[in-house]
C-alpha cells in the first residue's frame, strides 16, 4: 500500500542529498523512513496476533475457516496485510459476510483499515511527536520533521492543522454513513438475522471500509438506493480528502488563487470517468439490451467508481433478474465485471490504474 511505497521512496531519496548544509534534512528523512518501517512492522505484527487470537477464541469463526479449508495462521497474515494496505482481498468467496456474527473480528480489523489509509498521516505525525518526547537522541530530528513538513516534501507528513482536518473529515464521513445505515437498513434484508450489537459493529465496519478498503459485511445489492448513492460518492473521494475547519489569512489567500485550477481539475476528473462509463456502455450494449435488470446504468457507474477509487465494491450478478435463459445461470460469488466482455474488463483495468494516479493530478480540499 501507500505506507510501504512511501517508505521505499524515502530510502531512495536519501541518496539525493550531498550538500553538507542539508545534513539535518538528510538525517531527518532517513529517520522518518525508519519510523515508517517500524510503524509498518508493529501494526502488522500486532494485527496478525490479534486476528489469530480473536478467531482462535471464537469457535464459530474457527469453524467457518475449517469448513472452507483455510489455515488460521495463513488467514491471519493475509487478512491483516490486506486490511492494512486497503486491498480488500479476503480468502473467502463471501468476503467478510461469513463473519457477520463475529463482531470482535471486525473491531480488530477496523483500526487496521484506518491506520493504513485515512489516518496514516495523523498517526505518523503523532508517532514522531511521541518519539521526540520520549527519546532525547532523536528529539532534534523529530522537531525538524514536525516543523518543516513542506521542506521534507513527503505528502503523508502533514501539518498539525491538516492532521486534525483529516481526523474530522474521516470521522464525519463515518458518522454520516452510520446514521444513514441505522435509519434505512436496521430492519432490512442486508442485516437480517443479526442482534443489535452485531448490527451496530457491522454498520461501523461497513462505514469505515467504504473509503477504500472494500471489505464488506453486507450484501450490497440488497441495500437501499440512497445508501448505494452515498457509498458511490464516498468511494469517489481520495483517502486524504479533508475539510479545512481552521483557516488563517495566508491559507485563505492560497485557496483563492487555486480555486479556479482546482475546479477545472475536478471537472476534468468527472469528465474522464464519464468517458469511461460511456465506453463501457458501448462495449456492453448487447448485455444491457438482453439483460437490462442486471446491466443497469447505475450498476455500471457503481463498478467504475469503485474501480477508480480502488475500493473493490461490486453489485454482483443476480441470475434471478435475467429476463431469459435464467435456468442455465448459476449465482456465484464474483464481481459484476465477471459478466462483462473482454473489452469492458480491459477498460476497467485502465480505470483502476487511472485511479491509483489521481493524487498526482488532483488536489482535494473542500472550502
Amino acid at each position: 500500500g501507500d505506507v510501504f511505497t512511501s517508505m521505499v521512496g524515502l530510502f531512495i531519496a536519501q541518496n539525493t542529498f550531498n550538500n553538507i548544509d542539508e545534513h539535518l534534512l538528510h538525517h531527518s528523512i532517513m529517520f522518518l523512513s525508519f519510523i515508517i518501517l517500524g510503524y509498518l512492522l508493529v501494526i502488522n505484527l500486532l494485527g496478525i496476533a490479534m486476528v489469530f487470537l480473536c478467531i482462535s477464541l471464537v469457535s464459530n469463526a474457527h469453524r467457518t475457516l475449517k469448513s472452507k479449508g483455510l489455515n488460521l495462521f495463513t488467514f491471519s497474515i493475509f487478512t491483516t496485510i490486506s486490511s492494512f494496505t486497503n486491498c480488500g482481498f479476503i480468502p473467502t468467496n463471501e468476503n467478510m459476510l461469513v463473519f457477520n456474527k463475529n463482531p470482535g473480528l471486525f473491531l480488530v480489523i477496523i483500526p487496521l483499515v484506518i491506520l493504513g489509509n485515512t489516518l496514516f498521516p495523523t498517526c505518523l505525525r503523532f508517532s514522531i511527536w511521541v518519539l521526540g518526547k520520549c527519546v532525547n537522541k532523536v528529539r532534534d530530528y523529530c522537531d525538524y520533521l514536525l516543523k518543516n513538513t513542506k521542506e521534507i516534501g513527503f505528502h503523508h507528513l502533514v501539518s498539525t492543522r491538516c492532521s486534525f482536518c483529516l481526523v474530522g473529515t474521516a470521522f464525519g464521513f463515518v458518522v454520516i454513513q452510520v446514521v444513514l445505515l441505522f435509519a434505512m437498513e436496521w430492519n432490512s434484508k442486508s442485516l437480517k438475522g443479526l442482534n443489535p450489537y452485531e448490527k451496530t459493529i457491522g454498520v461501523l465496519f461497513q462505514s469505515v471500509n467504504t473509503r477504500q478498503a472494500g471489505e464488506t459485511v453486507v450484501n450490497l445489492p440488497a441495500m437501499s438506493t440512497v445508501i448505494l448513492v452515498v457509498i458511490t460518492v464516498i468511494m469517489y473521494l481520495p483517502p486524504y480528502t479533508s475539510f479545512p475547519f481552521v483557516n488563517d489569512e495566508e491559507e485563505q489567500h492560497q485557496q483563492q488563487k487555486r480555486k479556479r485550477k482546482i475546479a477545472k481539475k475536478l471537472l476534468s476528473q468527472l469528465a474522464y470517468i464519464s468517458i469511461f462509463v460511456m465506453l463501457i456502455c458501448i462495449t456492453e450494449r448487447k448485455s444491457m439490451k438482453e439483460d437490462p435488470l442486471n446491466f443497469t446504468p447505475f450498476n455500471i457507474v457503481f463498478e467504475v467508481i469503485s474501480a477508480y477509487g480502488n475500493v473493490g465494491y461490486t453489485m454482483g450478478y443476480n441470475c434471478k433478474l435475467r429476463l431469459k435463459d435464467g435456468a442455465n445461470c448459476e449465482d456465484k460469488w464474483y464481481g459484476f465485471v465477471g459478466k462483462w466482455s473482454d473489452a469492458g474488463k480491459t477498460i476497467l483495468i485502465v480505470v483502476m490504474l487511472f485511479g491509483r494516479l489521481k493524487r498526482y493530478n488532483m488536489g482535494w480540499k473542500f472550502s
